[in-house]
């Protein structure tokens, strides 16, 4: 065996003990990067596994430490992209029903094929927009969202796709008073709690890194959402006194 493939596998095997995974979902995990990897198409910039099984998968499991994703039985994962951390927690949590939600159309044709070459049957993709979404309105336990967008928006974006008592989780690196002060503002005019930061470490030297947890606790007002790309171009928040 290549010494790369043992020490991804290696690593697979310490994640699987630390995040308690079902049987067989190294295997996956391992076969997803190797799909990533030879995805013809740009859906991610580190393709390479040796790399990959930290940034991508150790980054996208973390989440399985808070108790929203754990009991999620329904959880839109936005902007799937290249997998994660949608199609990660698909294998984590073979009991929750993941919909990877993305706009490119190229990416859900990946997703789709990773899909059903993983096997997954709790797993569908939806070619779309977040916020053109009918479907997906009042239906989900939690929302999830990694290297997506700044905190306003993802709050517009998740608070008419959660029911009450659900909960936005996205992944961030350091958010700086301005967006942290916008989200708070947005969260009140959405029904969302103030978004409060998680620290976590999903690998050794990964940095600065916080999963946001805001919890829908009112209804989502009349208007929301806004037209498909309101949303980031004319961002909720204190600075626009909305």
């Amino acid at each position: 065996m290549p010494a790369v493939a043992s020490s991804v596998r290696t690593r697979l095997a310490d994640l699987s003990e630390r995040f308690a995974l079902p049987e067989g979902a190294a295997e996956r995990l391992e076969r997803l990067l190797d799909l990533v990897a030879a995805e013809p198409s740009a859906i991610t910039s580190v393709r390479d596994p040796a790399r990959g099984v930290d940034v991508h998968v150790a980054d996208s499991l973390v989440a399985v430490e808070l108790a929203e994703i754990r009991a999620a039985r329904r959880l839109a994962d936005l902007g799937a992209g290249g997998g994660f951390p949608g199609l990660a927690l698909a294998i984590a949590l073979p009991q929750t029903r993941v919909v990877l939600v993305e706009s490119v159309g190229r990416k859900c044709a990946f997703l789709e094929a990773a899909v059903r070459a993983l096997g997954l049957e709790n797993a569908d993709v939806r070619n779309a927009r977040a916020e053109a979404w009918p479907a997906g309105l009042d239906a989900h336990d939690v929302v999830t969202a990694r290297a997506l967008a700044p905190l306003p928006v993802l709050l517009e974006y998740a608070a008419p796709l959660l029911h009450r008592g659900g909960a936005l989780v996205a992944w961030k690196a350091r958010v700086d008073r301005a967006e942290e002060a916008n989200a708070a503002a947005a969260a009140a005019i959405l029904g969302m709690s103030v978004p409060i930061a998680v620290p976590v470490e999903p690998f050794k030297d990964a940095g600065e890194r916080s999963l946001y947890v805001s919890s829908k606790v009112g209804s989502t007002p009349k208007g929301y959402p806004r037209r498909a790309g309101m949303a980031r171009k004319r961002p909720l928040g204190a600075s626009t006194g909305r």
